[in-house]
């Protein structure tokens, strides 16, 4: 498994071109190989396919709006091809407060699943903890994972987000193994707060452990809220705990 850096715990400087470059090269420099483009202003694909190009960088996994991959699908896909991304996902979906829209989005969302997988891209939900809401005795991401085939739709399982849901993230990602090729590694501190990899309190052993066996290939650091600290120390960190457990 190859560690990545995702791009919107740098997000604040990423809101212009210009910055946006330096960010990427900031993050080069601090080791990763890997990234996620997400939250970051707007970019034509062959101005990141030289960027990423020129830092020695991969992107394998992206955020794009709803709008864009419902109604823009076809140039989602041709851009995805210009810098070579696979991946392509959905980073929030807001089922409100008693899960009635999950059917909205199965009707909104099997079809772009399935013109992702017509040209050769692979659709990603990534949850927040929402999805762990009991809908009977389901959860949410459990309907989700029974509504799309593993061929359709695959889930960016978020670590921070998962143990906020109440639940345990290597038993999910024992749960939706084949279908977690990318996940977001993210702690968990006293305070419901997030942390630098291996700061807090969540059981990485057990994490990689079942990633490993559920086949994820990317696992990306994300820190949403850095609590005031500076986010590239904070990707620094992680970087270099997770070379102490042998990534890199």
């Amino acid at each position: 498994m190859k560690i990545g850096a995702q791009f919107y715990t740098v997000r604040d400087y990423c809101k212009e071109l210009d910055s946006f470059a330096e960010t990427l090269k900031k993050v080069a420099e601090i080791g990763y190989r890997y990234v996620q483009i997400s939250g970051t202003c707007p970019y034509e694909a062959e101005w990141l396919k030289n960027e990423l190009d020129r830092n020695g960088l991969q992107c394998v996994l992206t955020h794009i709006p709803a709008d864009s991959l419902k109604n823009e699908t076809d140039s989602v896909i041709r851009n995805h091809d210009v810098f070579g991304c696979r991946y392509v996902g959905l980073g929030f979906y807001s089922f409100g407060d008693h899960l009635e829209k999950f059917d909205e989005f199965c009707e909104q969302f099997h079809p772009v699943a399935r013109r992702l997988k017509d040209g050769g891209k692979y659709f990603m939900y990534h949850n927040h903890d929402q999805e762990f809401k009991k809908v009977g005795n389901q959860t949410l991401l459990q309907k989700l994972a029974e509504e799309f085939s593993a061929e359709e739709m695959g889930f960016t399982l978020d670590t921070f987000w998962v143990q906020a849901g109440g639940a345990d993230p290597a038993q999910y990602l024992e749960l939706l193994a084949g279908r977690i090729p990318c996940i977001h590694l993210k702690d968990y501190a006293y305070g419901r707060k997030m942390a630098v990899i291996g700061e807090g309190n969540i059981n990485f052993d057990r994490v990689f452990e079942k990633a490993e066996a559920g086949g994820t290939e990317y696992m990306l650091v994300e820190q949403d809220d850095c609590g005031g600290k500076d986010p590239f120390e904070c990707l620094k960190r992680s970087y270099e705990n997770l070379n102490s457990f042998g990534f890199r």
